[in-house]
């Protein structure tokens, strides 16, 4: 009976052992989820949406409205989530744009038609690259917009330079992802095989900035605490939206050109260290 048991125990560990080594050498492909194009249907498609390129590099790539405003008031850079592409994110330049801002869609590497590999070290740099890029090129604020995955890598960019950013909108952001993935394998040590941190408590900790966090009460993908702890941690000026009966998908389903209004007000306004009443 004792042999059969520990035949059992052994095995069980075995299996438990090997699903652990195949979660931290596959996480990457849990987590990163692109859509690829190639050059020609990438031109095709931001042809299409009324985009051109605003950046190409061998790591880089960022679309920017064929239509600018005449004189813009500040440029925002979108950086969108794990799915998907830049070119699928053109609802932001819809509205944003309706308040005289220039917005940028970036792209990661590996995603969209982008070569480059996933990562948090290469959208990093990616992303440091287009900020000095737009500081470099336009005399008007900067604002970063992150979406999901796209928060942590703002959050990441911002702490380079974190004086060249007026301010911050994260959408669906979580605490840190290594606390994000252990909700998600709670039978597992996910938080000490996370390879890519995306610490965003850490490295917001001392941005001087406004941030805005916007959290859909409903978000089956960032649960809700992870979402409250990064805003707790803030130590500046911030406001948390939170969009009842929407998911982490759907959220743009609760809000409206008076709601970007808000946030609009809310970035530009002069930073006064302090937290501003939720919403």
């Amino acid at each position: 009976m004792i042999p059969f048991l520990l035949l059992i125990i052994k095995s069980v560990v075995v299996i438990y052992l090997g699903l652990a080594l195949m979660l931290y050498l596959y996480q990457r492909k849990l987590l990163y989820l692109p859509t690829l194009y190639s050059q020609a249907t990438a031109a095709s498609i931001a042809q299409e949406k009324g985009l051109q390129l605003w950046i190409e590099g061998e790591n880089t790539r960022a679309y920017i409205s064929q239509r600018l405003p005449k004189d813009p008031l500040g440029t925002i850079l979108l950086f969108h989530g794990n799915a998907g592409s830049a070119l699928g994110r053109t609802l932001y330049i819809e509205f944003l744009e309706s308040f005289g801002f220039r917005v940028i869609l970036c792209e990661y590497p590996g995603y969209g038609a982008c070569p480059g590999r996933h990562g948090q070290n290469a959208f990093v740099a990616a992303a440091t690259e287009m900020i000095q890029r737009a500081v470099t090129l336009y005399s008007e604020p900067l604002w970063l917009v992150g979406e999901s995955l796209g928060c942590g890598v703002a959050a990441a960019a911002v702490k380079v330079d974190p004086k060249a950013i007026q301010g911050l909108l994260l959408i669906m952001p979580w605490d840190t992802l290594g606390d994000l993935s252990q909700s998600f394998y709670p039978w597992f040590p996910a938080k000490l095989l996370t390879r890519d941190r995306f610490d965003n408590i850490k490295n917001l900790a001392e941005f001087p900035g406004p941030v805005g966090i916007v959290m859909a009460r409903e978000d089956e993908i960032v649960p809700n605490r992870h979402t409250q702890r990064l805003y707790a941690a803030l130590k500046g000026k911030k406001h948390l939206w939170t969009l009842e009966r929407v998911g982490h998908n759907t959220w743009m389903e609760a809000v409206d050109r008076a709601w970007w209004q808000q946030v609009v007000t809310f970035l530009s306004s002069p930073t006064e260290g302090q937290a501003v009443p939720q919403q």
